[in-house]
């Protein structure tokens, strides 16, 4: 079994930066790819960012691309998104997730078979 923890979220003003982190349990963290998705009020949960196994390969999505930046540290099996430049537009519930069917990044929520409870991200303008 797998547990995942997000922390890191909170309020704050557009422009500012954020660290999300995603403290995991279980053996399957250091071999699987790893992924923030989030999602608003009113929309679909949507990809941010994925991670590789060994944090070699890693991916954004559009609206977040240059801005945000995902790493892991398997030792600590925790994986981190560091935010920066937020937009009002990013206020959402980021979670995180893990996908252990897989070996190279997932895009799709059906890819992942663990996900944490959430952190709530808010973005005043």
């Amino acid at each position: 079994q797998v547990q995942l923890v997000e922390s890191g979220g909170g309020l704050v003003q557009a422009g500012d930066s954020l660290r999300l982190s995603c403290a995991a349990s279980g053996r399957t963290f250091s071999s699987s790819p790893m992924g923030w998705f989030r999602q608003a009020p009113g929309k679909e949960r949507e990809f941010v960012a994925g991670i590789s196994r060994s944090g070699g390969s890693k991916s954004y999505g559009d609206s977040v691309k240059g801005r945000f930046t995902i790493s892991r540290d398997n030792a600590k099996n925790t994986v981190y998104l560091q935010m920066k430049s937020l937009k009002p537009e990013d206020t959402a519930v980021y979670y995180c997730a893990v996908a252990p069917r897989y070996s190279g990044i997932a895009y799709n929520t059906e890819s992942y078979d663990y996900w944490g409870q959430g952190t709530k991200v808010t973005v005043s303008s």
